[in-house]
């Protein structure tokens, strides 16, 4: 008989503690919205602004990838520490301590071995990533920033253990918040230093929000027991060499992720200036409401497809996946209609002030274009890797993710170079790549367990037409109302059609779907339904 899970009383429900980690990760996104319109706002697309991000990309391996929510350290955690907490209410026993201790102790090392590294030689790293004709003048800043924002390498590896401790314990919302803390530092540092002409204060403000997250941290798991002591079993302790087996190919499929975008950094610098800017403005649009979205509905979901696999329970794996796939593909499509149709109109009414001109706004609103048709695959990319690493295999993955560096490459070698694509060549790539993973570890899951797809492509396909036919009508309104209405680039004017945009759009989306008999539309409506009859 299938086990319910989810009514399990040491399990919080799927839904409630979505909804939870839903609105703290829109919190700390809301913030880092504004601590980026903050940079756009002093620095704009300028090189200034490529210089930091091109240096921050490179660090950010650690503190997001590699360490933040649903990162390699942070799932390794979760994975293994899991099996050996009985009892979350008490204390951690000798043996989880001095797996804590040596987890940490041999991240350290290798953290401060790779940081040293990048303090000595910045100008030979960011030299291989940049081209162009200012590429020399471009090296040069970008190193500076690289040496400065340094210890995010060592910190990123050590706060991903904590999400993870912190995560067993029902901890959501201190690993989600935590992002918050950067962001304040990098707002109040870049408005109380406008006259940094070289945007050093960024990488120093970024530097100093990223010690803040681990102080933070720090309390809260010595609380739950946790001590670090020189305990340095790398050897003889065959929980770390679990940990290994599952972090080190998860660490690298998340470096060949870090290629791909060292591939469009190169590509990128010979495009225009501001172009790579551009892009990671784009890259911050998607990942608000897709980020949400994947964040708050994976987090809980992947300890119960872990503890599913344990009980050898695999119909239940296949109905937890098919649901919560099939509510992210749901809420995915609206998120492509809106992005296609009033893209451009938020993008100008967030970003475009200070040094961000118009100019500016299109290029993101291009990227952010192309970018759009990747959702779809990107959800079931990240979900189906969860039942991947919940069979403590994370190879897979990586080998799927290192083959695609080629792809990657010829791609924008094509669509950059021979066709001239420009920044939404680089997007597009991205979105052919993410393509290709999530259809290959789709089809390769099933040597683990045989997926049942059918019902979850079917209500795809139902949520594909509606949004076709959502596209258009929105489409036609928003040319009608640019028609309409004369007066470009108000706030209120953009406000008003975007907010027309979004109700039209699931006016004709949700019905559409109901029509369809699409399933979980049908199951939205009937739980919205029972709560206002209760009311």
């Amino acid at each position: 008989m299938e086990k319910d899970i989810i009514k399990d009383n040491k399990t919080p429900g799927v839904l409630k503690a979505a909804w939870l980690i839903a609105v703290v990760t829109i919190v700390s996104k809301l913030i880092g919205f504004v601590r980026d319109i903050v940079i756009a706002n002093y620095y704009g697309a300028s090189m200034v602004s490529d210089a930091y991000y091109y240096a921050y990309q490179i660090l950010s391996l650690s503190l997001i990838l590699l360490g933040g929510v649903g990162g390699p350290f942070h799932s390794a955690t979760v994975a293994i520490f899991s099996k050996l907490i009985p009892n979350i209410n008490e204390k951690p026993s000798e043996e989880v301590n001095r797996l804590y201790s040596t987890f940490m102790n041999a991240t350290i090392i290798c953290f401060v071995v790779l940081s040293i590294i990048i303090f000595l030689f910045p100008k030979q790293i960011m030299g291989l990533i940049i081209s162009g004709d200012s590429s020399v003048q471009m090296v040069t800043l970008a190193a500076e920033h690289l040496r400065i924002m340094t210890p995010l390498l060592l910190i990123g590896g050590i706060v991903g253990i904590y999400y993870g401790l912190l995560i067993i314990y029902k901890q959501f919302m201190l690993p989600n918040l935590s992002p918050i803390v950067m962001s304040l530092a990098i707002i109040i540092i870049a408005v109380l230093v406008p006259s940094d002409n070289k945007g050093y204060a960024l990488a120093w403000a970024t530097t100093i929000g990223a010690i803040l997250q681990w102080v933070i941290q720090y309390p809260n798991v010595r609380k739950l027991g946790y001590r670090l002591k020189p305990v340095f079993e790398f050897r003889n302790n065959p929980h770390f060499n679990e940990i290994c087996e599952l972090l080190f190919p998860a660490v690298l499929s998340s470096t060949v992720g870090q290629i791909h975008i060292y591939v469009d950094m190169f590509f990128t610098s010979s495009i225009s200036e501001g172009a790579w800017t551009a892009i990671g403005y784009a890259n911050r649009v998607f990942q608000f409401p897709v980020g949400i979205l994947v964040t708050a509905f994976l987090v809980p979901l992947f300890p119960i497809f872990a503890k599913l696999v344990a009980d050898k329970d695999y119909d239940g794996i296949k109905n937890y996946f098919n649901k919560g796939v099939g509510v992210l593909f749901f809420a995915a499509i609206p998120i492509i209609i809106g992005i296609l149709t009033v893209g451009l109109d938020a993008v100008k009414l967030v970003f475009e002030r200070g040094e961000f001109d118009e100019t500016a706004s299109f290029m993101v609103a291009e990227a952010l274009w192309f970018l759009s048709v990747s959702i779809i695959p990107y959800v079931f990319r990240d979900s189906i890797t969860r039942v991947y690493y919940s069979f403590n295999d994370s190879k897979t993955p990586f080998l799927v993710a290192f083959s695609s560096i080629v792809l990657k490459l010829l791609l924008n070698w094509v669509l950059i170079s021979k066709m001239h694509f420009g920044i939404g060549g680089i997007t597009l790539s991205t979105s052919f790549v993410t393509l290709f993973n999530a259809v290959i570890l789709g089809i390769f899951i099933n040597r683990k367990i045989k997926m049942d797809y059918k019902s979850l492509f079917i209500n795809l396909l139902k949520m594909i037409i509606s949004g076709i036919i959502t596209l258009a009508v929105c489409w036609l309104c928003a040319v009608e109302f640019d028609k309409f209405v004369h007066i470009p680039s108000e706030v209120s004017i953009e406000i008003i059609k975007i907010t027309l945009i979004a109700i039209i759009c699931m006016a004709v989306y949700v019905p559409l779907n109901l029509l369809f008999k699409m399933e979980y539309a049908g199951e939205l409506y009937n739980r919205l339904k029972a709560k206002f009859l209760r009311k």
